[in-house]
């Protein structure tokens, strides 16, 4: 029952103007559904009634002013800002059909909206704006020019209510001097002549073409002066290919004449195609013109020197996003000292310029959005640019997307939206002013929305009027924006005269570029030897026993205020005794003493995974967690011997944002050791296209070493086809001219000195990938349990030989080769096994599959006079794991005497069984036909 208080006591009492409206319709809400409104108002109308009084029924904010009358202005306001930009003028191509409701519509006239002062309904100030008829007279003008605004979904209301009001105050839209209209319409000759000289010189060659977008360029150039303002050093483009041309042009500063010869034929069509950017020679393949990216330095305004990098990217559109984001993160990172790196997020920005299709249409857009706010992958807020054709390669956007805009993905990551007409190049920049300053301010990512036209097809060579006539017969009569700019500016800014010579500069500019390039007696072609391409041969990656036992101590220190987990504290102490005492090294404990050597030799290492810091496995507990606070704590920020920094972070549930965003952190942070993990290997393939465009192909594509770790969990335990394959096949389909390493070990020492191996290589020109078939039951294996003195004195084999076997030479028929744990699993049967059952047999692990350690193998074979066969031996079906790849490998290195022969699983189309009985028996079969005669 409401409280029968007095008035003067009422909550609401003291409440005005547009809060008391609110008050009101939250009332009149609740008075419908109680349950509808907040929990807070839900209870205080529960005890104190309604708003309105007993003695007032019709409450008057002033004398004569209906308090209905002011929610209906409200109202009317809120349906403005929310609504606007349907009524808004933002298409270059069409008038907008949609009209706002009129004051009429809310029971309002203009004597009504005249009687009511606009600070009751609108809390921005100004001189001109005295009544709510002003005030909705204000923001119908604002909300639908050519700029138009997205913010209602901006749930944090302080972030909300900063851009309605800088919007609705028009801070952002400075006046612009004679200048820099001038600078403006330059740009956009330079960029409209550029596109026209490729259009008459090189007739039918690809380009992909900026024009309908071109403002495109003055964008990026604003964008980089305002970051420049605000101490920014490094601005990560990322972009597909449409305009990317004239972005390296006039962004990039890549010479006219260099790109000129892009699409000049090589008279030697053998080393350069047609269409290819760069010579072609072992290790160096090059990409097509569009694809590529560059770098440049650029001088603020204010001494600040900025540089500016463009991400090499393939076809694959929008999977560049998560790489150049980890381009940002690495350069806003100090990984000097101990701990966590310390980031600093006003060192470098992100800009990513989607496609209007793309942006909605590819997957990889939502799990970049996702990683904006992570503790792990945040950079402190992207400028997103839609570089919006209204339209994809030929399908219309009723056929590509389900939403309004191809923006309102972005919605729902609370990321203000802004739409503006790309013929308005004044709006343009005020836009981007807006999105710089919301970045700065909130730390959090802003989306411009730039509504164009593709002026041509998808590319030169297409006809775009076959399957969109109307809108052609539209675009083939539109105005170039430099033509109307120019037309603008000649009306009272620029003499027209003055406009024609900086017409014919450029003009000369481009003709020059092209006559130099004509000139040059060298074809550009760049050769590039396989120097650097080899493995180094010896790599020093012991550790003394006396580091190794002092490391293990310290790591089980803990502060005196952290309450460990009894449970798993007991486990990690044992890691004391069984390196004190019994000298050995399991699994998790040399993963842990190789990074915690790494990082005492002044390496930093990056380490992300779904569940890395505890490990899928719950094996590794490398961040631990107050049993009564919940904080974290990881022993290796506090070690130390630890001279650098240890990043390590649970990441979301995505394999190709995270893989690709590693991939462009280790890039850009080459002396990290940067490392992924998977949860199970096969869910790796999910990001097959960061592996297939970037991880593998980088290097002969664009000169772009990486030295990622990926740790793929692998082998055939009775899991199922989801649980046993990381699909070991398809890397080793990728492997070539020394691009990758591969590796399946059976030995934790093995694991040790091969992580240590690759740190000592990361920001060296031999880096490369490492791709690992990571142990799941072997963690905990006995067999996998290495001594330590084989991680003082020891380095990493590519070829192991099964200890106790192969003794007698001349006696040995039987050559088995596996990998991984089907080598484990051999082992195991062998002692099951007489000497004299096998004297027959010697077993070579292949730890490294890639490169092929084929003089290391050839070496051992040639002890063996009397080998009668090879034998291929894997868990994975035939047309899977290794086999294919091995074979023609191993015919190479032995004699045609000596047959091959495969044993393993036969072929299938699912990689595993679901029945681990079924798996059982499969599994024992291939023992039994490796290890024993043929009957």
């Amino acid at each position: 029952m409401p409280n029968q208080k007095g008035k003067e006591e009422k909550p609401w009492n003291d409440l005005h103007g547009p809060n008391l409206a609110y008050i009101l319709e939250q009332y009149e809400i609740y008075s419908k559904n109680p349950e509808s409104v907040d929990s807070t108002l839900k209870s205080l109308f529960e005890e104190w009634g309604s708003p309105i009084t007993s003695e007032n029924k019709q409450p008057k904010i002033e004398s004569g002013i209906d308090v209905r009358k002011v929610i209906s202005a409200e109202k009317l306001v809120q349906y403005i800002r929310t609504y606007g930009h349907l009524s808004a003028n933002i298409n270059p191509l069409t008038k907008n059909q949609h009209s706002l409701p009129n004051h009429g519509e809310y029971g309002l006239n203009e004597e009504d909206l005249n009687q009511i002062p606009a600070e009751l309904i609108w809390t921005g100030l100004s001189d001109n704006i005295r009544t709510a008829l002003d005030v909705i007279q204000h923001l119908q003008t604002i909300y639908t020019e050519s700029l138009a605004y997205e913010f209602s979904h901006v749930h944090n209301q302080e972030e909300r209510e900063w851009l309605y009001s800088v919007v609705e105050s028009r801070q952002f839209l400075t006046d612009l001097t004679t200048e820099n209209r001038s600078d403006i319409l330059k740009r956009l000759i330079e960029v409209d002549e550029f596109e026209k000289f490729l259009q008459r010189t090189f007739t039918g060659q690809k380009r992909f073409s900026i024009e309908g977008v071109d403002m495109l360029v003055p964008m990026i150039d604003e964008l980089i002066r305002a970051s420049s303002q605000v101490g920014v050093r490094h601005v990560m483009m990322g972009m597909a290919h449409r305009g990317r041309l004239n972005v390296l042009a006039h962004i990039l500063g890549k010479p006219y004449e260099k790109i000129f010869s892009e699409f000049h034929h090589s008279t030697n069509k053998e080393v350069v195609p047609s269409e290819g950017s760069m010579g072609i020679n072992y290790g160096w393949t090059g990409d097509v013109k569009y694809h590529l990216g560059g770098n440049r330095d650029i001088d603020g305004s204010n001494s600040v020197r900025t540089r500016v990098t463009l991400a090499n990217n393939p076809s694959h559109l929008e999977f560049v996003d998560p790489v150049v984001e980890g381009f940002t993160r690495a350069v806003q990172e100090d990984r000097t000292n101990p701990g966590y790196p310390q980031l600093d997020t006003s060192k470098a920005i992100a800009l990513l310029i989607h496609g209007d299709a793309a942006f909605p249409g590819e997957g990889v857009v939502a799990e970049t959005l996702n990683l904006s706010q992570l503790t792990g992958y945040r950079t402190g807020g992207t400028i997103h640019i839609i570089a919006n054709n209204q339209l994809g390669f030929t399908t219309d956007h009723s056929d590509s997307r389900s939403t309004t805009y191809s923006s309102d993905l972005a919605k729902g990551f609370e990321i203000p939206i802004v739409h503006v007409n790309a013929d308005d190049p004044e709006a343009c920049l005020a836009a981007i002013r807006l999105a710089c300053e919301y970045r700065t301010r909130f730390q959090k990512d802003f989306l411009i929305d730039l509504i164009g036209y593709r002026r041509f097809g998808h590319n030169e060579m297409d006809d775009p009027t076959v399957t969109q006539p109307l809108m052609y017969e539209i675009i083939q009569k539109h105005p170039t924006i430099r033509t109307q700019y120019a037309e603008k500016l000649s009306e009272k800014w620029v003499d027209a005269t003055e406009i024609k010579t900086w017409e014919a500069n450029i003009k000369e500019t481009l003709q020059s570029a092209h006559e130099k390039m004509k000139e040059e007696t060298d074809n550009q072609t760049e050769y590039h030897s396989e120097t650097g391409l080899n493995l180094p041969t010896e790599i020093n990656t012991g550790v003394t026993i006396e580091s190794l036992k002092a490391i293990n101590h310290a790591l089980l220190e803990r502060p005196k205020s952290f309450n460990a987990y009894p449970k798993l504290e007991r486990t990690l102490s044992r890691r004391i005794s069984l390196l004190d005492e019994e000298e050995k090294v399991d699994w998790a404990l040399a993963e842990t003493l190789a990074f915690a050597t790494i990082l005492s030799e002044g390496t930093a290492i990056r380490f992300t995974g779904q569940d890395t810091e505890r490990g899928t496995f719950a094996h590794r507990h490398l961040v631990l967690h107050d049993s009564k606070t919940g904080k974290t704590f990881s022993p290796l920020h506090s070690i130390p011997q630890a001279k650098a920094a240890f990043g390590i972070h649970n990441s979301p549930l995505s394999e190709t944002s995270v893989l690709g965003f590693e991939y462009g952190y280790n890039f850009f942070a080459p002396n990290t050791l940067t490392l992924w993990e998977a949860q199970y290997g096969d869910f790796a393939n999910a990001g097959q296209v960061i592996i297939d465009q970037f991880l593998s192909a980088g290097r002969a594509k664009w000169r772009q070493n990486s030295s990622l770790v990926m740790l793929l969990p692998h082998g055939y335990e009775g899991q199922g086809p989801e649980h046993s394959s990381a699909r070991l096949e398809r890397y080793l389909q990728l492997a070539a001219e020394n691009n990758v390493v591969i590796a399946n070990l059976s030995s934790a020492a093995q694991y040790f000195h091969l992580l240590r191996r690759q740190a000592a290589m990361t920001g060296k020109e031999e880096a490369r990938p490492l791709i690992l078939m990571a142990p799941k039951s072997l963690i905990r294996s006995k067999r996998t349990v290495s001594p330590s003195v084989e991680l003082e004195t020891g380095s990493f084999q590519a070829i192991k030989e099964e200890t106790g076997l192969g003794k007698k030479s001349d006696q040995v028929k039987r050559l088995i080769l596996c990998s991984g744990k089907i080598a484990i699993d051999l082992s195991t049967e062998l002692e099951a096994m007489s000497p004299k059952q096998k004297k027959w047999l010697h077993i070579l692990r292949v730890e490294q599959l890639y490169p092929f350690p084929k003089k290391e193998i050839q070496s051992i074979m040639n002890r063996y006079k009397h080998l009668e066969e090879v034998v291929w031996v894997q868990e994975e079906p035939k047309n899977m794991g290794a086999w294919t790849f091995m074979e023609s490998r191993i015919r190479e290195t032995v004699s045609d005497q000596v047959s091959i022969r495969y044993i393993g699983r036969p072929d299938r189309s699912s990689p595993a069984t679901g029945k681990s009985n079924v798996h059982d028996v499969e599994q024992q079969r291939i023992l039994t036909d490796a290890l024993h005669h043929k009957s």
